[in-house]
């Protein structure tokens, strides 16, 4: 992995994760979760096609892992470009909680509202399995988009309006994980009962990844 790809993981999970945990935090009550989904999809859409040729645009340890499990990429590149996912979605929630430090009146609960959790309104089973399933779906989107039939020029457009739909749908439910950067950068400010349930955010995401690769391997025409 050369820096050139690994700056374009951590800049696009960066700008990934600003604006969704952003838009969460500051858009109008009521608006928030459709809001955050629509400013994810369109920055998955614009990162896709900018940072695509440069490092492939993962922006989620979750799809580098679920592309290896398709066979769509070297194993060996992973551990370097998660490390830059991550620190890239940290950078943002870093930024997020200097804004909030300077607001006149912060929103509720801070970063720790916008942490991904498993005990607001649905339980550990529900939130485990949306997540895997959510995530499974994501990489399919992403591992065809991939094939050689598929238009490479839909390709951005295809999984950004997947994140849309998938963010629209899991926000509700666990404040909308898929993206184990995005809730690791969030954890690490959003207090103690975040960083308790961060595990869930990690293994479910990637336990969807893994079989949404395998899935998406079987039926690719590669």
């Amino acid at each position: 992995m050369g820096t050139r790809e690994l700056t374009a993981e951590a800049a696009g999970t960066f700008a990934l994760v600003l604006a969704l945990c952003g838009t969460l935090l500051f858009a109008p009550a009521g608006t928030s979760g459709l809001t955050a989904a629509l400013a994810a999809g369109g920055v998955v859409i614009a990162m896709t096609a900018a940072f695509g040729p440069v490092s492939g645009a993962h922006l989620n340890p979750a799809i580098t892992l679920g592309l290896i499990a398709a066979g769509r990429l070297d194993s060996s590149r992973a551990p370097l470009m998660i490390a830059a996912q991550c620190l890239g979605g940290l950078a943002a929630a870093g930024l997020l909680a200097l804004v909030l430090a300077g607001a006149a009146v912060p929103p509720k609960g801070g970063l720790s509202a916008v942490a991904n959790g498993y005990d607001r309104t649905f339980g550990l089973t529900a939130v485990f399995a949306l997540e895997a399933v959510a995530t499974a779906l994501l990489i399919l989107i992403v591992v065809g988009m991939g094939g050689r039939r598929a238009p490479a020029t839909l390709a951005p457009l295809a999984i950004g309006l997947a994140t849309v739909s998938l963010y629209a749908l899991t926000i509700p439910v666990s404040g909308g994980g898929l993206n184990p950067a995005r809730s690791l950068a969030t954890a690490v400010f959003g207090g103690t009962h975040a960083l308790l349930q961060l595990w869930v955010f990690w293994v479910a995401p990637i336990l969807g990844a893994v079989l949404g690769g395998a899935i998406g391997r079987l039926i690719s025409d590669d």
